[in-house]
């Protein structure tokens, strides 16, 4: 049995030691010219990296490898994040002036939306399924009467049809010679 020795004093003393301080982040930079073709990417006037690099002034593998460092990366996603925030309050408003819509189905869905976004919506999905072409196998009868003790046990037959399974006879031999 091996006995735990406890680690030496100077080993310890790393644990006392404050840790560095950590490195102030530089923002690296990003040329005017990428800056206009993420610009123009986000705001939808160019629809391919190749049609925004053509804008800016850069050929598309020089911008496909500024796009792919992890600080332009930030900032266009930081530019898309602002965008959609200005998209989605201008579809608020839009929504709420099809609450006055003339048409009833524009202003149901409207509605329902809203109301959806509020917390306030119908279930989606029924509570309660039934399908009524299911037979059941065996009845349990709840009911507080008592029963009289017979050949059956106090049980009593619900059903008039009684159903017996005759017995299979599996020959397997006989199926995979076929």
């Amino acid at each position: 049995m091996m006995e735990a020795k406890t680690p030496a004093r100077r080993d310890l003393a790393v644990l006392n030691t404050p840790p560095a301080p950590a490195e102030p982040i530089v923002q690296r930079r990003i040329s005017k010219k990428v800056r206009s073709g993420i610009e123009a990417l986000v705001s939808g006037q160019c629809k391919t990296i190749k049609d925004a690099a053509e804008k800016s002034g850069l050929s598309r593998e020089h911008f496909t490898r500024e796009l792919s460092k992890p600080h332009v990366a930030a900032y266009m996603h930081e530019k898309v994040v602002k965008q959609l925030a200005i998209a989605a309050a201008r579809a608020g408003a839009v929504k709420g002036e099809l609450l006055d819509s003339d048409n009833e189905m524009v202003r149901d869905r409207a509605s329902s939306f809203v109301l959806g976004l509020a917390g306030m919506q119908p279930a989606t999905t029924p509570g309660v399924a039934i399908n009524v072409e299911i037979k059941a196998g065996y009845v349990i009868d709840l009911t507080d009467d008592p029963r009289q003790p017979g050949a059956n046990g106090g049980m009593r037959i619900v059903s008039p049809i009684i159903y017996t399974l005759p017995a299979i006879d599996a020959d397997l031999d006989q199926d995979s010679a076929k």
